[in-house]
């Protein structure tokens, strides 16, 4: 393990680099200044406490000690128009790590595009950021909390931990599963057909596949049936005149909720 500050191997990927902070702002937010610092990428930092952690849409994230918080930075992984691939790819990624981490088989279903869910409680976040830096290279920041010993009291979901559901997993225990399953999937999308793989192995966990659920864009709210992911991992529903429509961004609900 490093000294806050200092960087070595990651444990579980030593082809990637790892920064451990006691405290920080966001973990994220470091990880694109290093970006824009000439970093060139595959570097994890994690720390023990945020104090600006956010979530998607700029909600805020808790990060109390004793849960995981890590971001990974990663430059030019793909071609710009398969970023889009990385959110589920992470969400494979994670799911696989608390499998390892908490001795168990398919524990977490996956609510699209990337939240774990436990009985329909969400137990971790995921947020992908990308810029364009001015020498035109693509940073690519994926952010990940697990709530590993405790949950804040959500507003939109119902939350869980790890240890609430009997298992004792510290934070460095799931770090190092994540940064193993992390190394292992991203090699995988980069293979051709890689993507298709995650995608099937993403439905094998599906939540709400066959159900109708709702979908709340910046625009509009829309019904359906959840039918598929499409090749780039969209979701496609099924509305009520059977019509398909594709959607690129979103927050899942189920009716009522």
């Amino acid at each position: 393990m490093s000294q806050s500050g200092t960087e070595c191997p990651a444990p579980g990927a030593p082809d990637f680099r790892y920064e451990k902070h006691d405290s920080v702002g966001s973990t994220s937010s470091l990880c694109m200044t290093r970006a824009h610092s000439g970093d060139a990428g595959r570097l994890w930092i994690r720390a023990d406490h945020q104090t600006e952690g956010r979530g998607r849409r700029g909600r805020d994230w808790s990060s109390p000690v004793g849960n995981m918080f890590a971001s990974l930075l990663l430059i030019d992984p793909l071609p710009v128009d398969r970023i889009g691939e990385l959110p589920l790819t992470a969400a494979v990624a994670l799911a696989r790590a608390v499998d390892k981490a908490a001795g168990t088989l398919q524990l977490v279903r996956l609510k699209w595009p990337n939240d774990l869910l436990v009985e329909n409680a969400k137990l971790s976040g995921i947020l992908l950021e990308a810029e364009t830096l001015p020498d035109g290279r693509q940073a690519v920041v994926i952010g990940i909390g697990v709530n590993c010993v405790s949950h804040p009291d959500l507003t939109l979901y119902q939350a869980t931990d790890l240890r609430s559901l009997g298992f004792q997993v510290t934070s460095e225990q799931m770090f190092e599963c994540l940064t193993a399953s992390m190394a292992e999937l991203l090699a995988k999308g980069r293979q051709p057909g890689g993507f298709e793989f995650i995608r099937r192995a993403w439905l094998d966990r599906a939540a709400h596949l066959g159900k109708q659920i709702t979908v709340k864009t910046a625009r509009d709210e829309i019904t359906g049936i959840f039918a598929d992911l499409d090749a780039g991992g969209h979701l496609v529903l099924k509305l009520d005149d059977g019509r398909l429509r594709t959607l690129y961004a979103g927050d899942v609900f189920l009716p009522g909720s």
